[in-house]
């Protein structure tokens, strides 16, 4: 069924009740017209999506209808118990459940709750249930339900797990799913769709409240809201927040000479630092963890004034994060440098410029962290685009276009994974027994699995009961068992343990604790016993430090350390004052060029009279790259060859992001390989692909030896897939993190945790028996989807491969053209760190330039 799109609600005094009306009016406050029609829905008993920008007094609407209900209702109701016949179900008990993608943002919104209810002296008990809650409050809450329990997706899964979880939710009248947009798009909103499917069998009067930010398919987002029956697509109502202020957003036009690649701006560092300078606070966003490190470096070096300047990303410890974020809600922070760490909602009080350095990479993403600026409605947000490159600055142009026209680029509704539903499954064999045609029942309910084939299913329980055809003989991979009745149970109580151990889809990266001792030595190199304890600095990984000897130095929590040793899981290092120190090189934070912005970039390109709205230095360089060669058109995919220091390359142009140029690089690669064409190797970056080898290409397509159309056909995501990837590392780094999340390889047991070899040994065994003897089995299949979708993007590399065919303009060249500079400038130089690797890249850039330009 499809949603209504509502706007405009009843009046307030029939759906608020007068306590309410004057807390509002106290404030000098009015009721907003999302807040009204999310209170009729609940007359209405209906579910629905909010759609309302940062600021908006979205978290007030999706409680509300839940504070008015309780206001009404007596208290005496929380104690009893009541029988319905075949069982007992809680008289009042927990009303809503609220989810949160954050565990810092649950307790937020707890802390944000708590004021109206107290104000309002409403009898209303809140409290949150997160990873670091006390294990006998945690205990308490099951067998002593708050009104209102605020949790994150891994804690529901484990409350479900339980066998009082149909006791504990019978009296469920609503969900909260807070920042929906950012749960839905990854595994761990498939767990929490499967936690929905279960919550609408425990509780069958439940309904969802969605909170999401502005997204591309509202109507799509919104089937996640409600069950899918009978295969037809049923949809939540959705409520759209109006009345918002338009962003002001603009892009730095530095008075530098802009670089030709790179991701480091430090071309705009003093810029950077006079906008910090002029504002109250500034949140500047970098989209990697080490350039957060080293930016903020940057800024402290050159802070003169001594302003208050702060650090925050994912891998600090979290209570220095904690002192960051009060800082920053206090009022006492001029400027934070921080990753997606802060892209989510917890409330930094008055935020009045935000500076995203380099790309956006999505409209949506961009204003998500444009919202962080200004939490309110009516005044409009401000936010400074910064482009660490040339290309950079036409993604920010199309970025900024995209904002003006309220365009989002937020990905589609994702198919389930299987992984997941084998850690689900587990789930709930671990709470009641169950039979397998009820569960099918049950979890085709959720959106993500509305479409699964009962193949699928009945394959995922095979692989939990068993491990599949090929382990069936291992005892320890058969973890549910049938009994008399044909209903699944656990095979023993350390199963239970286990998943409750590991529940959550989060594969991290094996991480190290960062500690801060004295140095017991100068120099390169150490000797003698270092002390331990130290402060903890926070969590580094384990193949980062695998590459330093003592005596390295690194930015770390904003300050030069110097490593001293490592002792089992603990690298302890020193302070350190080198001027050119190596930076971390975190795996996490490398956005995907979204398809829509890469689509609106080959658009500008194409459109001679919309670079009059780009700086003098681009103008000039995309001028001088269409007198060398030719501006690729928006279908047209162009491929330049030329020779270099003794060496062939061909450059062609896909503006598909890295992931899909990776990808294609490897296929193309091999493909040159069996043309005798000699490549030596490939390097990709979000616009472009460099090939270079020893055979003369420009020779080859000019006598017919190479057929470009040949060589860019789509059937090479056939067999040369297929062949790439049984030799390639990247399948068995994401079997691995499936083996992880189904729970056939536990990474934690009690009182130990397996180490990262160990972890590599188990999944490599299992997944060579499984090529060998089981090649369609559940888990590979699983894999080979996560790296369609992730590693290898091949849905967007297939796209693009239909899209050029019949549309691939070759151009011989002399030398290496303007458009192929930044590109080449990526060849060789990804060990080379800080400001050292900037120099060098200076200076390479030089020299290509004058090349380029004749």
């Amino acid at each position: 069924m499809p949603p209504r799109i509502l706007k405009i609600p009843a009046e307030p005094a029939v759906l608020l009740p007068d306590r309410f009306q004057q807390w509002f009016s106290a404030r000098g406050w009015s009721p907003r017209g999302h807040q009204l029609a999310l209170l009729e829905k609940a007359r209405e008993d209906a579910s629905a999506l909010l759609i309302a920008p940062t600021g908006a007094g979205k978290t007030l609407a999706g409680f509300l209808p839940t504070l008015v209900e309780l206001s009404a209702a007596p208290s005496s109701a929380a104690k009893t118990v009541v029988s319905t016949g075949r069982t007992v179900q809680r008289g009042g008990g927990l009303h809503t459940l609220y989810i949160s993608p954050l565990k810092a943002l649950a307790v937020d919104i707890a802390r944000n709750l708590e004021r109206p209810v107290a104000e309002m002296g409403l009898p209303i008990k809140i409290e949150t249930r997160t990873g670091d809650t006390p294990v006998s409050r945690r205990q308490r809450q099951r067998r002593y339900p708050p009104d209102i329990l605020l949790t994150t997706p891994e804690q529901l899964a484990l409350l479900l797990s339980s066998d009082d979880a149909p006791f504990l939710f019978s009296s469920l009248k609503r969900i909260v799913l807070d920042e929906l947009h950012a749960l839905v798009t990854s595994k761990r909103g498939d767990l929490l769709s499967l936690g929905l499917a279960r919550l609408w069998r425990l509780a069958p009067q439940m309904r969802a409240i969605g909170l999401s930010a502005t997204v591309a398919e509202p109507e799509s987002l919104a089937r996640f809201l409600v069950p899918q029956l009978k295969d037809k697509g049923y949809s939540a109502d959705v409520v759209i927040a109006g009345g918002a202020a338009p962003p002001l957003v603009e892009m730095l036009d530095t008075r530098e000479r802009l670089p030709w690649a790179g991701h480091s701006a430090r071309h705009a560092l003093p810029e950077i630092y006079e906008l910090i300078k002029a504002n109250k606070t500034t949140l500047v966003f970098v989209n990697t963890r080490s350039q957060a490190e080293m930016l903020f470096q940057n800024l402290w070096s050159m802070n003169d004034d001594n302003l208050a300047i702060a650090l925050h990303h994912g891998s600090l410890d979290v209570a220095q994060r904690r002192k960051v974020e009060d800082a920053m809600s206090a009022g006492r922070l001029r400027g934070v440098v921080c990753t997606s760490s802060l892209d989510l909602g917890v409330d930094w009080g008055d935020v009045d410029l935000v500076v995203n350095i380099g790309a956006p990479k999505g409209s949506s993403r961009l204003m998500q962290r444009i919202g962080r600026a200004n939490h309110r409605l009516d005044e409009a947000s401000r936010a400074v685009l910064v482009p660490a490159n040339r290309f950079e600055v036409l993604e920010c142009r199309v970025a900024i276009d995209a904002i003006a026209e309220n365009a989002q680029d937020t990905p589609p509704l994702r198919i389930g994974a299987l992984d997941v539903l084998a850690q689900h499954v587990l789930g709930c064999a671990c709470g009641e027994p169950f039979l397998s045609d009820e569960l099918y029942d049950e979890v085709r309910t959720a959106a993500p699995y509305a479409d699964l084939t009962r193949q699928d299913f009945d394959d995922v329980v095979d692989f939990v009961a068993s491990g599949g055809y090929a382990l069936k003989t291992y005892e320890r991979f058969a973890r549910i068992k049938q009994d008399k009745q044909g209903r699944w149970r656990v095979a023993n109580p350390k199963v239970r343990q286990s998943y409750r151990m590991n529940v959550g889809t989060i594969v991290e990266d094996d991480m190290l604790k960062v500690r801060l001792v004295r140095s017991r030595g100068g120099g390169t190199g150490s000797t003698g016993v270092i002390a331990r304890g130290g402060r903890l600095l926070g969590e580094i990984e384990e193949a980062f430090i695998e590459g330093l000897a003592p005596g390295d130095t690194f930015v770390f929590s904003g300050e030069v350390v110097r490593y001293e040793t490592l002792v089992e899981d603990q690298v302890y290092v020193s302070r350190a004052h080198d001027k050119d120190p190596k930076v971390p090189s975190y795996m996490g934070g490398k956005f995907p060029l979204s398809t829509y912005l890469a689509e609106r970039v080959r658009r500008l390109l194409d459109d001679g009279r919309a670079w009059k709205g780009l700086p003098e230095q681009v103008r000039d360089w995309l001028s001088q790259q269409k007198d060398v060669s030719r501006v690729p058109a928006v279908r047209e995919l162009l491929v330049e060859s030329f020779p270099r220091a003794n060496k062939h390359y061909i450059v062609c142009y896909p503006f598909e992001g890295r992931l899909a140029h990776q990808t294609l690089g490897m296929l193309l690669t091999r493909r040159l390989e069996r043309a005798r064409a000699r490549p030596l190797g490939f390097v990709a970056n979000e616009y472009a692909v460099a090939i270079w080898g020893l055979g003369d290409l420009s020779f080859m397509i000019r006598n017919g030896k190479l057929d470009l159309n040949a060589l860019f056909d789509p059937d090479m995501l056939g067999d040369d897939l297929e062949a790439w990837l049984a030799e390639s590392a990247l399948m068995k780094r994401t079997f691995r993190n499936c083996a992880i999340i189904s729970g056939l390889i536990a990474r934690r047991h009690t009182g130990e945790e397996k180490s990262r070899r160990q972890v590599l040994f188990s999944t490599d065994l299992v997944y060579d028996v499984l090529r060998k003897h089981q090649a369609d089995h559940v888990l590979l299949r699983a894999a080979r989807a996560d790296a369609a979708t992730g590693l290898l993007d091949l849905r967007r590399l297939g796209d693009m491969l239909a899209r050029i065919q019949g549309h691939i303009t070759h151009r011989e060249l002399d030398h290496v053209s303007p458009l192929a500079v930044p590109v080449m400038l990526e060849i060789g130089r990804e060990s080379v760190y800080g400001e050292a690797g900037d120099e060098l890249l200076a200076e390479a850039a030089d020299e290509l330039v004058k090349e380029a330009m004749g």
